[in-house]
């Protein structure tokens, strides 16, 4: 991530001040030119590099003058602090000012704001500022305690710097999520240091006790006004700690949101995905903001896990124990062909599968094949449960075995059963699949409907499973393909029965103008209707906006 960590403090007698400076260094492209004269490890030239901070830092001696010890960070003396990332060859460097004049005066500028004209309510939180100019700053001002201070409290600031204003909001819940722990943390060491000071001498009665003169007050303030952080918190490795903190946090921000190039407009499960990442890191900021939010969120975190946790990936399929189901061809020869396709048809139909078994990985890795017959949005999941889950809960539930149905769920036709016993018997026989020989696996369900007529979608899978000619792989984009087909067939009939408001006679007008009608009609507009429910927000959103946009205009 291209931006810049600092922490600032507002001195009682020099104003805003940096303190501490954390930027990253980028490691330069190759040159085609120079590719003769490969660089030996070690090189004098490289090595330079970061003694240059030093060298900037000690180069203005008078402006260092100048400063008392709560202006000051590091001696004239230290080299600063340097990490190197293996992966990415980033240097994070630290010191109290930035190695640029550029970043200097930008820095500088950030610092002044944040501790003087750009502040929250209370004075303590986040805030966001900045221009195209002189950059955007993500800025967090808190307290520290300080028993001979001005109302036994001083002023800092931390302060994010980058140019990029997108990237820097939607990084906005992660960053005060952990620059939260960081203040919190010298927070609670500095109130340790400050109860014990005023356990040994309380200023608060020495102050009202003592006499007040304007001619003296200048020179009694001097003194108070110079400690410095490290003395504030009793921290001997104060510095150091919040160079890591600082290099991490560059580090998880520049990694945690990537540019990808997509073709064409973004599908329905990408937009879900990013709707649900923003919810869920919205959820954990008010827990934590939240008085006694610890308590709260680790009551609702595993509710909400259960919800983000839909999409478990193909790849990390290996990574479970034991036998496992591997993908939707495996499923079906392991199951069979009349017990796969009603499992597949409850699942397109949005009945509530249910698995029992007392292998919790192969329950994951059976709910990780059959989730790719969804769109996202429409996958509810509690992957192992101790007790039932109702339907509204999840679409997908695993129980140990002991746990009961109840009597409602086994007689409901919009359930699906699947109970995986072990067998008794020992040995692999030559040939066979390891999933035959250790379980048993017996479907019920109390749906009467004929499974074998449609929907649609699931006929044409099938034909592709069947086929043996094609690998995993093709079988796999097969399913894609005719998700997008299906998807947008979703868009068109919400926009036209629901933005639209159309009526029964032309609604079976458009699905049959689709392909949906005729063999294996009802399932196909049963599955239709359920996959709205899996739209996003963002695109319901706007068909709405367009509607209306085009209703105004004709008045206008």
């Amino acid at each position: 991530m291209n931006a810049l960590v600092a922490l600032c403090h507002f001195c009682e007698l020099h104003g805003p001040r940096t303190l501490f400076c954390t930027e990253a260094l980028h490691p330069p492209s190759p040159d085609p030119s120079s590719q003769m004269g490969t660089p030996v490890p070690g090189d004098r030239d490289a090595d330079r590099e970061g003694e240059g901070l030093t060298m900037r830092a000690n180069s203005s001696a008078t402006q260092r003058g100048e400063m008392c010890e709560g202006c000051r960070s590091l001696p004239a003396s230290h080299p600063g602090f340097v990490s190197i990332d293996d992966e990415t060859g980033i240097r994070f460097l630290s010191h109290q000012h930035p190695r640029q004049p550029q970043l200097f005066s930008v820095v500088r500028q950030a610092c002044v704001r944040s501790l003087s004209c750009e502040v929250c309510p209370g004075r303590e939180g986040p805030i966001f500022f900045g221009d195209e100019q002189h950059g955007f700053v993500f800025s967090h001002t808190f307290f520290i305690k300080d028993s001979l201070a001005r109302g036994f409290q001083r002023w800092y600031s931390i302060v994010l710097v980058a140019m990029d204003r997108i990237y820097l909001i939607n990084s906005w819940p992660f960053l005060l999520r952990h620059l939260k722990l960081t203040i919190h943390s010298m927070q609670s060491t500095a109130l340790k240091v400050f109860d014990s000071e005023q356990g040994v001498c309380p200023q608060r009665a020495l102050r009202m006790n003592s006499v007040f003169s304007p001619a003296v007050f200048p020179h009694q303030r001097s003194g108070n006004a110079a400690r410095s952080l490290t003395s504030l918190t009793q921290h001997p490795n104060l510095w150091a700690s919040l160079h890591c903190s600082f290099s991490w946090l560059l580090k998880a921000s520049g990694s945690r949101l990537t540019e990808k190039l997509l073709e064409g407009a973004p599908t329905e499960d990408t937009l879900v995905l990013i709707e649900r990442q923003t919810e869920q890191e919205e959820e954990m900021s008010c827990w934590e903001g939240a008085e006694g939010g610890g308590s709260k969120s680790q009551l609702l975190q595993p509710e909400s896990k259960l919800g983000l946790d839909f999409l478990c990936e193909a790849s990390k399929l290996n990574e479970l124990p034991g036998p496992k189901v591997k993908s939707l061809r495996h499923l079906r020869q392991v199951l069979g062909v009349n017990d796969f396709r009603q499992l597949a048809w409850h699942v397109l139909m949005g009945n509530q599968v249910i698995w029992r078994s007392a292998d919790p990985g192969l329950i994951q890795s059976a709910f990780t094949v059959l989730k790719s017959l969804l769109p996202v949005g429409c996958v509810r999941s509690v992957p192992y449960s101790a007790q039932y889950e109702e339907a509204y809960k999840c679409n997908f539930l695993g129980l140990s075995t002991d746990v009961p149905i109840p009597a409602h769920v086994s007689s409901s036709e919009f359930s699906v059963l699947v109970d995986v016993t072990l067998k008794l018997r020992q040995g692999l026989a030559a040939g066979e699949d390891e999933l035959c020989a250790l379980y048993q696996f017996t479907i019920s369900s109390a749906n009467t409907q004929p499974t074998d007529r449609g929907p649609t979608l699931l006929n044409k899978l099938e034909v592709a499973l069947s086929n043996e000619n094609l690998s995993v792989d093709v079988v796999s984009h097969c399913l894609l393909c005719l998700k997008e087909e299906w998807m947008n067939k979703v868009k068109v009939l919400f926009k036209f029965s629901k933005v639209d408001g159309r009526g029964r006679e032309d609604t079976q007008k458009v699905l049959a103008l689709l392909g949906a009608a005729g063999p294996g009609e009802e399932d196909n507009v049963r599955l239709l209707k359920y996959w709205m429910t899996g739209l996003s927000k963002t695109y319901k959103s706007h068909l709405m906006t367009a509607v209306r946009g085009g209703e105004r205009s004709p008045s206008q």
